[in-house]
């Protein structure tokens, strides 16, 4: 069952988003930065990422991914999605990750994170981004989802949403957010979070007035 999980996973998330109206909010902003050939690090709350997966599909980028037995199937569905992975954490392979992000930079493309995964607590930015943002030179792009039609798994640590398919989904983007050495990290952290909850809040309001 794990084999075939990925395979499941993609079929099913391929149904949801060949069925579901797209609507996109403030896409100029990603597109101003790709127009200065700037790349950037995707950064989205946990419990949204199953769409990222079809809504960024065949994007030039790489999601960092957790070296674990789960973090194993994501991958695998990220390639199906001809998404990249870069496989590290903060407690696991934190260097090995970074160094393969570096790469991925320099190969032009963009990557992908959740600040407040893998475990939680839910919507709270650990440093990571942060940090990787710092490193690299690159902005962060706060980036989101909100979906009609979904099941929320309530046990999960996050309320992770799963889409159904034949609903309309809404995706929204933020304002890019650099992060210099000189920054205050709890500061720059309060700015990701809010500018994550607005796009988020953003979203949801424009899937109301759109299914009204």
């Amino acid at each position: 069952m794990r084999a075939l999980a990925p395979y499941l996973a993609y079929a099913f998330m391929s149904l949801v988003g060949w069925t579901s109206k797209i609507r996109v909010l403030h896409d100029e902003r990603r597109a101003a930065l790709r127009k200065k050939d700037q790349r950037f690090i995707y950064a989205f709350w946990h419990n949204r990422q199953a769409f990222f997966t079809y809504s960024h599909r065949g994007d030039p980028l790489s999601v960092l991914v957790s070296r674990s037995r789960d973090g194993d199937i994501v991958a695998k569905v990220m390639d199906l999605s001809r998404i990249g992975s870069c496989r590290g954490s903060s407690s696991r392979g934190a260097v090995a990750g970074l160094r393969e992000m570096m790469a991925v930079l320099e190969a032009g493309q963009d990557l992908g994170i959740t600040p407040d995964g893998p475990r939680g607590p839910a919507r709270e930015v650990k440093s990571g981004a942060l940090f990787l943002a710092q490193k690299l030179g690159v902005p962060i792009l706060p980036t989101t989802n909100a979906i009609s039609r979904k099941l929320v798994l309530k046990r999960s640590w996050d309320q992770y949403q799963v889409p159904l398919p034949f609903g309309k989904a809404c995706i929204a983007y933020g304002e890019p957010i650099w992060v210099d050495p000189k920054d205050d990290m709890e500061k720059k952290a309060e700015q990701l979070k809010a500018a994550l909850d607005d796009i988020t809040d953003q979203a949801e309001h424009a899937l109301g007035r759109w299914e009204a």
